[in-house]
């Protein structure tokens, strides 16, 4: 896989549903934040940015598949570098059912902007609704057992049309203004005052607007079939952070440009708003089902990309031995590791079954939030251990290999990212919940202790065969 193809694979895991959800509701989710989403969507840039740095040091001196389990189980700890993985593995996947089940009412919307009744009648049937959101995953793990290059093929358009179909709502938003958004809607905006921003609400909502960033990781757990992977892997890194940043920054800007914050606080409150919904006031139905069908191209494109990260996750686990061998599988012609695909496959169906059984999807959102914290955390803290941990790998590192600058860098992303996670879990604890399974913090605890589980087992099989697990854990996996 060349530079565009981890490129496509970063942007295609970052860019989603959420651009088009989250920016608005954060107006409920958040109370106050009212014209101050920018500041905060800066603010949450800064771990991602902090973490990426991370990524990027250590892809240079360890390009693997498996990324970030590869990275801590030699830079820091094997125990943590799994665990931490199965639980990225878990939250993963249950995101992946998450994206095929919502992608579902995006395509009712361009039916209904269309004017086809009928059809979006029939895509609101749950029934329907499962058969298609399991339809778009199985395709999406049968492009990855095919291999890299049919995936690429896939990918960059979807790419590069999310972009180009993106590009229209940063059009509009900063073609119209919001007296046109109050002439179009024929009612008057409410006049509210925001309260003063502060940490009480920027911290809250920058935790909450990080989960946008997640997902550069992808390009990493594609580390073992990189071309030129040293330089590609911190390269790929960098531009879909920056690009995406950048991205988010402009359709956040255009749409509140266009619609008045005021609007989306009091409307947020009583349901669920998009970035289509909103500007879809303003624009002909032709340009309406034009935005629509960007949000469902972002999602589509979601899964070919998540999908081959969580398999390599998989696939890194059973090389090492820490999992079961039957894993590592590689398909016979395709040269893809097709059982890890068709084991993620099956537990991204489980997500999909969970959120139409639930009804709701966030506790997936705020449980991935979690994991990828956690694993964001691990590879800043692996920076600083790793010339202790294993001097041999780190002389590889390549990108900002002078100590002076890795460990002040690293430092501030540990920093950063446990404020982030003491804000995410206390906000999660402290929020209204009917039981604790319906809190992320402790389904993430009880993932991590399977997780243990496994791996303590899988370690005692390795000792009694004689396998001298300190060496394993020493050494890259072969290519």
């Amino acid at each position: 896989m060349g530079l565009l193809g981890l490129t496509a694979t970063g942007i295609s895991s970052m860019v989603g549903a959420g651009i088009n959800v989250i920016p608005f509701m954060i107006q409920r989710n958040v109370p106050g934040i009212g014209p101050n989403v920018l500041p905060a969507y800066l603010f949450a840039a800064i771990p991602a940015i902090l973490a990426g740095l991370a990524y990027a040091i250590l892809a240079s001196a360890m390009p693997r598949a498996g990324g970030s389990y590869v990275y801590a189980s030699r830079g820091l700890n094997p125990y943590l570098g799994f665990v931490a993985s199965f639980s990225q593995w878990f939250s993963l996947c249950v995101a992946i059912g998450v994206v095929a089940y919502v992608l579902v009412p995006f395509l009712r919307d361009i039916a209904l902007a269309a004017g086809w009744t009928g059809l979006g009648a029939t895509l609101e049937s749950g029934p329907v609704r499962l058969a298609i959101s399991m339809g778009f995953l199985w395709a999406a793990v049968a492009i990855n057992i095919r291999g890299v290059k049919p995936y690429e093929r896939v990918i960059i358009p979807l790419m590069f049309l999310t972009f180009l179909l993106g590009a229209v709502v940063i059009v509009a938003g900063f073609l119209f203004n919001q007296q046109d958004f109050a002439a179009a809607l024929n009612a008057p905006i409410p006049d509210v005052t925001a309260p003063p921003l502060g940490l009480s609400l920027l911290l809250p909502a920058s935790a909450l607007l990080f989960s946008s960033f997640i997902g550069f990781d992808s390009i990493a757990q594609a580390g073992g079939e990189a071309k030129n992977p040293g330089r590609n892997l911190p390269l790929a890194i960098g531009i879909s952070v920056l690009s995406v940043g950048l991205f988010y920054m402009l359709f956040t800007a255009a749409v509140y440009h266009a619609v008045p914050w005021q609007y989306i606080a009091r409307e947020s409150a009583g349901r669920d708003l998009t970035a289509p919904g909103l500007l879809g006031v303003l624009l002909p139905p032709f340009w309406t089902v034009v935005i629509v069908a960007g949000a469902a191209l972002a999602l589509i494109k979601d899964l070919p990309a998540m999908l081959l990260a969580v398999s390599r996750l998989m696939f890194a686990w059973a090389e090492d031995g820490i999992f079961p061998k039957t894993v590592s599988r590689v398909h016979p012609r395709f040269h893809s590791p097709w059982v890890a695909l068709t084991a993620s496959g099956v537990m991204a169906s489980l997500g999909i079954l969970g959120s139409h059984l639930a009804g709701d999807f966030f506790l997936g959102v705020d449980i991935l939030v979690t994991s990828m914290l956690v694993n964001f955390l691990l590879m800043s803290i692996s920076v600083l251990t790793l010339p202790h941990r294993n001097p041999a790998l780190a002389r590889h590192v390549t990108v900002i290999p002078a100590r002076r600058l890795q460990v002040p860098l690293a430092l501030l992303g540990v920093l950063v990212l446990v404020l982030f996670l003491g804000v995410h879990t206390w906000k999660d604890l402290t929020g209204p919940a009917g039981a604790w399974y319906f809190r992320s913090t402790p389904i993430w605890a009880v993932v991590m202790t399977l997780g243990s589980i496994v791996y303590v087992r899988e370690i005692r099989s390795l000792r009694r065969q004689g396998v001298d697990v300190d060496s394993r854990f020493s050494t890259l996996p072969p290519e």
